[in-house]
């Protein structure tokens, strides 16, 4: 390549701005479509394979997972919209850079490294995931050790890395609309599996056809979610599963990163969208996950933990399931690698966003090679969201606390302090004292989240107090605002009304309804077809059952080439 066309590519690169050191502007806010999709396309994830499995293995109760995650991701879903939404939109923002001016340059580099490395892993095992089903046509065997025994494996991993990358490359309304086309169909594939499977499992375990919501609860609590954990492995309880729902994301909500994707909101409320995710993915996807793994289980005769996402998915939904796997492994990582390059970049002011992410997803897929992030994800959730989330405490206390009992927000700004020693002390405290009570058995690890905010909030106050917050400063620095979004980038009028007349002449386009009716009447397909399995159970289920996973793959593939028709033609005048 030569000098001249690599320096315009570079500069291409660099159109790919987003907003990274300042606020968002009013003419880039997003429409609610696009959080629903977001949400819901990183929620409904192939790691749902695996947390769904979990709930079986831990011996969870049917009472304890219909009802103890329908009170978590509630409790997650008003940490999001009461939390985090509201700095995000009032600041427009990210969490990397409103760091800065509350905790100062030193401590907003420890965390924002930390973060940054902590969701690479997390971005990939998602990767991870989604080699798992490409894997299958390869001929490949399961990987679940620690570390790959084929090589094949590793260029997979390879593979599904390099598009992943891409994509957060391409930044917040790429990832948005890629999620918006995959989410209702990934969304589908759980509720196929788990209905196609249950007149299978129900067979074998009760000796006839599931006839009403008695018998499929009677199978449940028999063969599902028995309420006894097999030997060796932890006994969860309701409140357990309840809590394990809520912090699943809690790096997220509670933790403030996803200042991230809600600073494009509109409106604090949007929030709520964040429901697309939970109740789609970290309730149903996860209920439904679990019918798979458990007939997967029984029909290959395998245990759960010698099991992959794949592995079930490809059991359940054929060739189907491994697409699934697949794309839901990118509509996660993305974000997630986004989340990441955007914290990296907090770190390298000089360098442009795409190259920092790029550099990530390099670490990010030579993490995912080793299938140890897949094995030891639970474990991983857990601890990093406990180490992300007393920042986010320190951020909140000093956005609303500080105004209200007479504290100077930014004092460690306006004092010019490289290091927020409050800041760093509240944190470290913080961390401890939830290792000691973790690993003495006084409180699960799934427990730790509320106390340990509270007690970091608490300290950040005392300590900031005695460290100059308390001090008036007769000349105000930076608002929390720098500049009134909007104001230096709002679209001509000219420009406002060729998009207004883009959009008219859009919603004319013949391609954009005949696109949109066929991808809903293949989506109706995909519903349909389980139903008819379910229906038709009995004598004739393994039959029926063998064609859906046969038939499945057509409407998938129409779906995906209309949706995509639709969503091109839906979003070109956004």
């Amino acid at each position: 390549m030569s000098a001249e066309s690599e320096s315009v590519a570079i500069k291409g690169m660099d159109l790919l701005y987003e907003f990274e050191r300042e606020p968002v502007s009013e003419n880039k806010l997003q429409p609610g479509k696009h959080f629903a999709g977001i949400f819901a396309g990183e929620h409904v994830a192939g790691t749902e394979f695996v947390i769904g499995a979990l709930f079986v293995t831990w011996g969870a109760s049917a009472f304890d997972v219909f009802i103890g995650l329908l009170l978590g991701n509630l409790m997650a879903v008003l940490t999001w919209t009461f939390v985090c939404a509201p700095i995000a939109v009032r600041t427009r923002l990210t969490l990397y850079w409103y760091l800065r001016k509350i905790a100062g340059p030193v401590t907003t580099t420890v965390y924002n490294v930390l973060n940054a490395v902590l969701f690479c892993i997390l971005a990939g095992c998602m990767i991870t995931v989604s080699a798992s089903a490409v894997r299958i046509p390869f001929g490949i065997e399961e990987q679940t050790g620690w570390f790959p025994t084929d090589i094949r494996f590793v260029l997979v991993v390879i593979g599904v890395g390099a598009v992943v990358v891409t994509l957060a490359i391409l930044g917040f309304k790429k990832l948005a609309q890629f999620a918006e086309v995959c989410s209702p169909w990934m969304f589908l594939m759980f509720i196929a599996g788990g209905v196609a499977m249950l007149p299978g499992l129900a067979a074998q375990e009760l000796g006839y056809k599931i006839g009403s919501f008695q018998d499929f609860w009677t199978l449940a609590n028999k063969s599902i979610w028995t309420g006894v954990a097999p030997v060796g492995n932890p006994q969860i309880t309701f409140w357990q599963v309840a809590a394990f729902a809520w912090i699943c994301n809690l790096a997220m909500h509670g933790g403030l990163s996803d200042m991230a994707l809600l600073r494009y909101a509109k409106k604090a409320s949007y929030g709520l969208y964040s429901a697309f995710g939970m109740f789609l993915g970290h309730y149903l996807a996860w209920i439904c996950a679990g019918i798979m793994g458990a007939a997967t289980a029984m029909i290959l005769g395998k245990t759960m933990g010698e099991l992959d996402a794949g592995g079930v998915a490809s059991q359940a939904l054929g060739v189907s399931g491994i697409i699934a796997v697949v794309i839901a492994g990118w509509t996660t990582s993305n974000p997630t690698l986004y989340r990441a390059g955007l914290a990296f970049q907090a770190v390298t002011p000089g360098w442009p966003r795409w190259l920092v992410t790029l550099i990530a997803g390099a670490i990010t897929t030579a993490i995912a090679c080793s299938p140890f992030v897949f094995t030891k994800l639970l474990d991983f959730v857990g601890y990093y969201g406990l180490l992300l989330m007393p920042v986010g405490a320190i951020v909140f206390v000093e956005h609303w606390i500080f105004p209200k009992i007479g504290l100077t927000q930014f004092w460690a700004s306006r004092k010019k302090l490289l290091v927020n020693w409050p800041a760093l002390l509240s944190w470290g405290i913080a961390i401890a004292t939830a290792l000691i009570l973790e690993q003495t058995g006084i409180l699960h690890l799934f427990f730790l989240f509320v106390p340990v905010w509270v007690l970091t909030a608490v300290l950040y106050i005392i300590f900031a107090s005695m460290a100059g917050a308390r001090e008036k400063f007769d000349k105000q620095a930076e608002e929390q605002v720098p500049r009134k979004a909007g104001s230096e980038s709002a679209p001509s009028e000219p420009e406002a009304i060729s998009r207004a007349e883009a959009k008219s002449d859009t919603g004319k386009d013949p391609v954009l309804w005949a696109s949109g009716i066929i991808a809903a009447a293949a989506l109706l397909t995909c519903f349909v077809l389980p139903i008819w399995v379910f229906v038709t159970g009995g004598g004739q289920y393994e039959q029926n059952f063998a064609a859906f996973k046969n038939i499945l793959i057509w409407p998938t593939l129409i779906y995906f080439v209309t949706g995509t028709m639709w969503a091109v033609k839906r979003n070109k005048a956004d």
